[in-house]
This record gives structure tokens, sequence and C-alpha cells, in this order.
């Protein structure tokens, strides 16, 4: 059970978003260099990043950011975040990262999907955001009216090597996962699931643990960190344990 501890970037900031709201963010005083240097010294292998203004551009704005994490630090790291060209992956992939997340621009044209996949074979995540059911895209802005279990469907031949799947109501709010629509998720899904979003205590990665014989890889733990909510002592005990 891999655990992902979180780094969303925004003006060269660790930020959070309730709901994915950019006008509901919180910024935080260490840097996405410091915050990862403290994941690794805790003993993480993994490490979740979102480019929160390559979301919002749809280019890679923080890839010099993104190189000294690499550079520096021994760990395994998804990145998103405005990745909409074989260009933007082929840059990431260079780096060295270990996964790319693919997002609106893959579940809109599902050929770009299919062509990065064949192109860079175990390198390509999927990031599937939704709300009750429906699938979701441009910061969560636009329903697709596209049930998530009809998507994973369609592409199950494509190649995707690990799926990230948040339920958008529990993103940053600390409710907990949507446990039971993740668990049917992982049974149509073709690759590992990772669970994003809602996650409040280390309860809740208990019960994320207890689902990893169900397709579960992993869960990405992000506000409840830099709240406090989750002591990285606490959390990194759960790391192969």
């Amino acid at each position: 059970m891999k655990i992902f501890p979180a780094i969303d970037i925004k003006d060269k900031k660790c930020v959070r978003l309730i709901k994915g709201d950019f006008e509901n963010k919180t910024e935080y005083e260490t840097s996405p260099i410091d915050q990862a240097k403290k994941y690794q010294d805790h003993g993480f292998k993994d490490l979740h990043i979102v480019d929160l203004d390559g979301a919002l551009t749809g280019r890679t704005v923080n890839l010099d950011i993104i190189q000294e994490v690499v550079s520096k630090h021994d760990l395994k790291i998804e990145i998103g975040g405005g990745v909409r060209t074989l260009d933007s992956i082929k840059k990431y992939v260079d780096m060295g990262v270990d996964k790319v997340i693919l997002g609106s621009a893959a579940i809109k044209n599902k050929e770009f999907l299919k062509e990065a996949c064949e192109k860079f074979k175990n390198k390509i995540a999927l990031g599937l955001d939704a709300k009750d059911g429906n699938l979701y895209v441009s910061g969560w802005k636009e329903n697709l009216n596209i049930k998530t279990l009809d998507f994973l469907k369609d592409i199950k031949d494509y190649g995707v090597s690990r799926l990230i799947y948040t339920d958008i109501d529990r993103d940053g709010t600390k409710e907990s996962p949507n446990f039971e629509e993740t668990v049917k998720v992982a049974d149509v899904s073709s690759c590992p699931v990772i669970i994003s979003g809602g996650v409040s205590s280390i309860n809740d990665i208990k019960k994320a643990k207890e689902l990893s014989k169900k397709n579960i890889e992993g869960i990405i733990v992000g506000k409840a960190i830099y709240d406090g909510d989750i002591k990285l002592d606490e959390l990194a005990k759960e790391i192969d344990a």
C-alpha cells in the first residue's frame, strides 16, 4: 500500500484548495522543495505533485521546481496539472518522474490518451474526478455527463498504468474519502487505483490498507498533513506496515 503525501504548487508555494476552488485556497509557508525533503526525511518513497499554475494555463509552468525536487530527492513522483501535449509528457519523463498524470485533455480526447500510453509505456497515470458518478473536467467546472464506469470500460485496453480517482465533493474537506465508490471504480479498472480526496485521519489510511487486495494501490494525503490532523511520524509508521 503506497502512501502519497501531496504537494500542490501555486505561485511557487505549497497550497491546498477546497473542492478545487482557486478562490478557496490556503497558502503554506514551506516551499515545495523543503516540503519534499520533509517527506523524504520521514521515510516516504512516493510523492504526488500537482502544478496548479499548469492546470490553469495548460502549460508546464513549474518545470524548474519539479526538476529540483526530482534531482534532490529520492522519491517516486507522480505529477499532473496542465499536461496536454506529448511534448509536455516527454519533458517530465526525461527529467525522471515516475508517472505523468493526464486529466481533462485525455478524457476529452481519448486518442491523445491512447497515443500517450503507447509512446510512454508504464508512465501514464489517469486522473478521474467525479461527482455523483459523473466525470468532471476543466478544473471541475465542466460536467461531461459521462459515467466514470462507462469511460473506464471504453479505455480498458489503452495501457494506462495507474488511475487516480477523486470524489470532488470530498476533496480538501477532510470528511474521509468515498471508499465505496472507489472500490466500484477499482473493480472495473484494468490498472491499480489510487484513492484521492477527503483524507481526515490515520483511520482513513488504515481503512485504505484493508482495501489493498481490491486493486487499490495507494492513497493521497494532503490537507490533513498541512493542517496537522495527521502527523508525519504517525503516517510514516503506516508505510509498508
